[in-house]
Parts: C-alpha cells; structure tokens; sequence
C-alpha cells in the first residue's frame, strides 16, 4: 500500500510543470555548453594559440611519463583545463547578463504594478472619510 502511495506521490511530482521545465532548461544549457565548448576551442584557442607563438593551445601539457609499447603517455593537459576556465567563464558571464535582465524585467514590473497600486488606492484622508460614511450609514 505504501509503494503505491510513493509511487502516486512520484507520479504527481514528475508530471508537475516545473520538471518540464527543468528538463527543457538541461537540454538547453547542453547545447549553449556545446556551442561555448566549440567557440573556445574553434575560435578562441586559435588566436590564442597565435598569440603565444602558432601553438595548438588545446594540446599543451606536460609529459611525465612517456608512452611505451605497453602503457599510454602520462600527461598534465593544462590546455584542455585552461579551455574548461575559459568555457566556464563565458558561460558564467552569459548566465550572469541573462539573470541580471531578468532581475530588471522584474524590478520594473514590481515597480509598475506599485506605481498602479499606489495610484488606485486614495489619499489616507479620502479613505478615512470613507470609512467614517460608510459605519454612520450602518448605524
């Protein structure tokens, strides 16, 4: 009987609005990450590797143990980790300039539906004149 319940309780959670749009968010954010991924090292380590003298920035490392007949190369890829921080870094400031317009959109219409309060609602002294008439009509 509890298994049921669980399951129902599952059922009603998964079928919510806000896990589709999560679901739709991570599908999202994979395809940003994979356009980021590919403006890094398409775009960016290029000119980058340029700049420090036509290297392939991707491929920098530093070998500790040379491949042999019967082990793979030990390495510290330090390009393909700069490439993670660069990614990281335009994707932290594309998430940061879309939050901060949505932080405006929504301080502006907090703002606007303040103002529509503010100006819908009278004066204090209208108000208490009101509810004066309004008990003297009761009584």
């Amino acid at each position: 009987m509890k298994a049921n319940g669980f399951f129902a309780e599952f059922k009603k959670f998964i079928s919510r609005g806000n896990v589709f749009d999560m679901a739709v968010g991570i599908a999202i954010g994979a395809a940003f990450t994979a356009i980021v991924n590919s403006f890094v090292n398409d775009i960016i380590n290029p000119i980058i590797g340029v700049l420090v003298g036509g290297v392939d920035f991707s491929q920098l490392q530093i070998v500790i143990k040379h491949a042999t007949e019967t082990s793979p190369e030990v390495a510290i890829r330090y390009g393909a980790f700069i490439n993670a921080i660069i990614s990281f870094i335009i994707i932290a400031f594309a998430l940061f300039i879309m939050i901060k317009a949505f932080n405006k959109l929504a301080e502006t219409t907090r703002k606007k539906k303040e103002a529509e309060k503010t100006a819908a609602a009278p004066p204090a002294d209208i108000q208490l004149l009101t509810e004066i008439r309004d008990l003297l009509k009761k009584n």
